[in-house]
């Protein structure tokens, strides 16, 4: 082969490896992407934020605030239309349809969350099972399904009515399952009767089950402590380490907040786990393999903010996210301490889905306003806000190179930033 053939050969490998990188670093497999923290690869930020997005197309997906995935050129999503529950795959370039499914999931809202509407609340997963792409829905009413995530086709589903008198708990099931070592792993069930469960990802084969509470609203984490693998949560009456092998209780804290709404996804800061909930502050947890036991230490408490449905961020040293004190206000925590080192003005929503990506963070309020500020320990700064829907915005979004995909109350859009 010539000089200049096995040149050109070896830039063709190259700009391949490039753009799989590139897509790699953009994929949004999961809740809060793919470590389930909120930060975002393969982002780099404008040298000038544009005025206005660019919106690059918009359709009508069905109800619900469940967050968009984003696998390769791929997006998937679960939403509700009608009486039915509908997992989907659309374009990620045009918005076109690939395929969708659909079942009956009839539910009646509690009256305290009527205004969420009936769609589901659990983010999807998207997992490469024996090499074959496999994602996995959980619905409102808490049906458990995977598809074949490039055809669509149905491989298992479950519903669990035959186990527990409630198969959802008070407003609707919310936690998103997780996938660890070929284990699907989610909290079935319902009020004051529910199961933390272990499948096989491939085949649904159920691996293990540990009944002790019921289902809360947060999402589990997987964290490595004292040389065990477990699974970090909020249930229903508890914050709780469970063994992933084979789902053995290892510790937990008794937690529980108003009208039993336990939602707050945690976070792990180095050897420190981060809690919260509404009117419970936010506070920080030691744990600890001590004398052939397993010992919880609170190591810092902060009383002056607190988090109800916002989950937040960790930027090195500091801790970010959205206090439901004062009608919606920022905050910026040192994580090692717990010290306040600001809150930003009041009244600033309900809630805020909230994402980092190096030194940018972006919020999104419930109100639908895409609030964009940079890391800072002296103050929030605002570099641009955004209005990107009329409906109501409860999803996290999802960033893929410089567009952003919005879920809103019953739309999705792909806005660009140039």
């Amino acid at each position: 082969m010539s000089q200049s053939k096995t040149r050109n050969v070896l830039l063709t490998l190259v700009l391949l490896l490039a753009v799989v990188q590139i897509a790699r670093a953009q994929d949004w497999p999961r809740w809060r992407g793919a470590n389930g923290d909120g930060a975002v690869t393969g982002f780099t930020a404008p040298k000038a934020w544009p005025e206005q997005l660019k919106q690059r197309w918009k359709i009508t997906v069905g109800a619900g605030h469940s967050s968009p995935l984003v696998i390769g050129a791929r997006v998937y999503l679960h939403s509700r239309l009608g009486e039915n529950e509908v997992a989907a795959a659309y374009d990620l370039n045009t918005g076109k349809t690939i395929w969708q499914d659909s079942y009956p999931a009839p539910y009646t809202m509690n009256p305290a969350a009527t205004g969420h509407g009936k769609g589901p609340k659990s983010t999807p997963i998207f997992s490469n099972i024996n090499g074959g792409g496999k994602l996995y829905t959980f619905g409102i009413t808490g049906v458990l399904s995977c598809y074949d995530a490039a055809k669509g086709r149905l491989l298992w589903r479950k519903d669990f009515a035959r186990q527990f008198k409630s198969t959802a708990p008070d407003f609707g099931s919310a936690t998103s399952p997780i996938v660890d070592r070929g284990l699907l792993i989610v909290h079935v069930g319902g009020s004051n009767s529910g199961a933390l469960k272990a499948f096989d990802a491939n085949t649904g084969e159920e691996k293990w089950s540990w009944n002790g509470d019921g289902p809360g609203y947060a999402t589990p984490i997987v964290v490595e402590i004292a040389g065990k693998r477990q699974i970090v949560t909020q249930s229903q009456q508890n914050i709780i380490g469970v063994l992933v092998d084979n789902g053995s209780l290892l510790w937990k804290i008794p937690f529980t907040t108003a009208y039993t709404q336990n939602i707050v996804t945690p976070i792990r800061y180095k050897d420190l786990l981060i809690f919260s909930g509404l009117n419970k502050g936010v506070f920080a947890a030691r744990v600890e393999w001590r004398d052939n036991q397993w010992v919880t230490e609170t190591v810092w408490e902060n009383k002056e903010v607190s988090m109800y449905m916002n989950s937040p961020l960790l930027a090195g040293n500091l801790l970010f996210g959205l206090s439901h004190k004062n009608k919606g206000q920022f905050f910026c925590l040192d994580a090692a301490s717990g010290k306040t080192l600001w809150t930003s003005d009041p009244r600033q929503g309900e809630n805020a889905a909230m994402l980092i990506a190096g030194d940018t963070i972006f919020s999104l309020t419930n109100d639908a306003d895409l609030i964009i500020t940079s890391v800072a320990d002296k103050g929030a700064k605002v570099i641009r806000k955004y209005h990107v829907a009329e409906k109501p915005t409860w999803a996290h979004p999802a960033i893929v190179g410089r567009n952003i995909l919005i879920k809103d109350e019953t739309g999705l859009a792909m806005w660009g930033l140039e």
